[in-house]
């Protein structure tokens, strides 16, 4: 393990465990074998011993010989029948009709005619206007096999101006307005007008806009009625929430900078630590004032960050390399900007207790990479408080991102030595275009990964380790959230190598409500944990939402011929077998 990695997990270390941070050589894993000698393997770097990782072979390669008289699922996704027999023929008729308009939506008056939508799109992809009226569909569904992740996806139907004009307002502090030429922070983790509206290049994630803290408790209060929900209709059902939605995304880029500040940080000791401790202290950051630091910002638990007598502005202190002292991000924060920091914390953590008690998991979803730092952050300060007995909390990997991999197994790696359940959802990314767009554009790294191809290998590789993580300890948990058959069939390959049944509730599946059921059905009637995100809410107030993924989703339909093909081949089988009226039969 290299003293890069070690100090990477210092970041996420607790008081308790940070003096026995160890590379341990029968726990550590890697897909790269050493060429060191043994004696170079072993050094001391700060009294910590880190010992490099030794090679170990991949799930698919460590597979004894009696796991093969396990019996082996396959499933077959070409099988029609069992694919659409939750639907009758008018909705196969829905299903072909939408994905053929999803190519010619571009026509200036197709959204005038709501009843339309409500026949076609909003009836394809979302369930309902209420929690009653979606509850016919999701308990067909779950007859079928299929679970439900609700999503009230209403969203504010606003212009471009409007949206960046309050994204400049909430994440531009007072320190910044009275200062604006001031040049001391990241500007990555700055607010950029030009990328004011979030929601540009955006297919499929919902965006929220920050308004006021009463509108954040309105959104709290509609998660609180989706666990709910979700914990009323199924006894292990998820939910999801977005943490701009619940406070001022202010907190969000400027946590993020100072834990990516950090970071580099720790980095810094770490490349000069082959060359000379001395080197090291000549930076003039004092240690005992750096250990004050480390458990102020590293070591800071849950209960602390919720508790009201936490000032948050605390945390937000970063080192300085050319001055060698800690310094504030920002000069000054104001009482009300105190307060909205510790309301967002005080909001989400409302959230997890509630998901506890209605014992339902809940998914943290993944946002633009300025804000990303901190969100992986604090999810995992709740995994740490709630997954102690059981997984509760859900952090989001995207796999777009180069740094995924990173990512995931220094988190797998710290629940491990902690001892709480690591759950993860794997999704390939929504913010592609604008975090590219915005990289190029401001001048920083683009975070993303070369091409599609090298995407799917950062998923599929990000995956099984996870997978392998289940196959070692049986506490780790993961929601596969991708359309893509392929990847589907390489995690049933997996389970079937290690000897995973479905029925242990620890590898599931997830995809969008009105896309890919011939996937979704097939794996929930053989018995693996799958679920539908479902969209809900009343038709005008979802039609922007409807509207953008329409519109800006057209390339991925142009890709759908196989699900139209499969659709097209069910029909006619019934119209050919006499099922002219078919009803399915739950």
């Amino acid at each position: 393990m290299s003293y890069t990695k070690f100090v990477a997990a210092l970041l996420r270390a607790t008081p308790g465990n940070v003096r026995k941070i160890r590379a341990s050589p029968g726990r550590c894993r890697s897909t790269v074998a050493s060429t060191k000698s043994q004696e170079e393997k072993g050094q001391q770097i700060d009294g910590c011993t880190v010992v490099e990782a030794a090679p170990v072979e991949l799930i698919s390669q460590t597979k004894h010989a009696e796991n093969t008289q396990l019996c082996k699922i396959h499933i077959d996704f070409d099988n029609t029948e069992e694919a659409y027999k939750s639907k009758d023929n008018v909705e196969l008729l829905r299903s072909l009709l939408v994905f053929k308009l999803y190519i010619i939506t571009s026509h200036p008056c197709f959204w005038m005619f709501e009843k339309l939508m409500k026949m076609t799109f909003y009836g394809q992809f979302v369930a309902g206007e209420d929690h009653n009226s979606i509850k016919p569909l999701i308990q067909k569904n779950q007859a079928f096999g299929v679970g439900a992740v609700l999503d009230y996806s209403v969203e504010e139907d606003l212009t471009q101006e409007e949206a960046v004009k309050k994204e400049m307002d909430a994440c531009v502090s007072e320190a910044e307005k009275e200062s604006p030429d001031a040049d001391y922070r990241e500007k990555k983790y700055k607010a950029h007008r030009q990328f004011g509206d979030r929601r540009g290049g955006v297919t499929s994630a919902r965006t929220y806009f920050y308004a006021d803290e009463s509108k954040c408790d309105n959104q709290m209060e509609t998660f609180i009625n989706c666990i709910s929900a979700s914990g009323g209709a199924s006894a292990d059902g998820f939910s999801a929430i977005k943490m701009t939605a619940l406070g001022r995304p202010q907190f969000l880029l400027q946590f993020s900078e100072v834990l990516v500040k950090w970071r580099q940080f720790f980095n810094f000791l770490s490349a000069k630590q082959g060359k000379s401790d001395m080197i090291v202290l000549e930076q003039k950051l004092e240690l005992e004032q750096l250990k004050v630091r480390l458990q102020t910002i590293d070591l800071l638990d849950w209960n602390s960050l919720i508790n009201d007598t936490t000032k948050i502005s605390n945390l937000l202190m970063v080192p300085n390399l050319q001055t060698g002292h800690l310094e504030p991000l920002l000069n000054t924060f104001t009482a009300e900007e105190e307060r909205q920091m510790k309301r967002m914390l005080q909001r989400v953590d409302v959230l997890a207790k509630h998901a506890m008690e209605k014992g339902v998991r809940l998914m943290v979803d993944a946002e633009q990479t300025y804000f990303q730092p901190a969100i992986s952050r604090l999810t995992l300060e709740m995994q740490r408080k709630f997954n102690r007995e059981k997984p509760i909390i859900f952090n989001t990997y995207q796999c777009y991102l180069k740094e995924a991999y990173d990512n995931v197994t220094v988190d797998v790696e710290l629940s491990r030595r902690e001892g709480w359940y690591f759950g993860a959802k794997l999704v390939r990314g929504a913010y592609m275009y604008q975090e590219r767009d915005r990289a190029k554009e401001i001048g920083y790294e683009d975070p993303i990964n070369p091409d599609y191809e090298a995407t799917n290998r950062m998923y599929h590789k990000c995956l099984e380790y996870v997978l392998e993580e289940i196959d070692h300890s049986r506490k780790a948990n993961i929601m596969v959230a991708t359309h893509n058959e392929d990847t589907v069939k390489f995690t049933l390959e997996k389970m079937n190598e290690m000897g995973l049944s479905p029925t242990e509730n620890k590898v599931y599946f997830g995809q969008l409500l009105g896309m890919c059921d011939q996937i979704s059905f097939p794996l929930g009637q053989a018995g693996f944990p799958v679920y539908k995100y479902v969209p809900y809410g009343p038709v005008n107030e979802v039609i922007p939402y409807l509207s953008r993924r329409a519109q800006e989703n057209r390339g991925f339909m142009k890709g759908s011929q196989r699900e139209r093909s499969l659709l097209w081949t069910e029909l006619k089988r019934r119209v050919l077998g006499g099922q002219m009226f078919y009803k399915p039969v739950y």
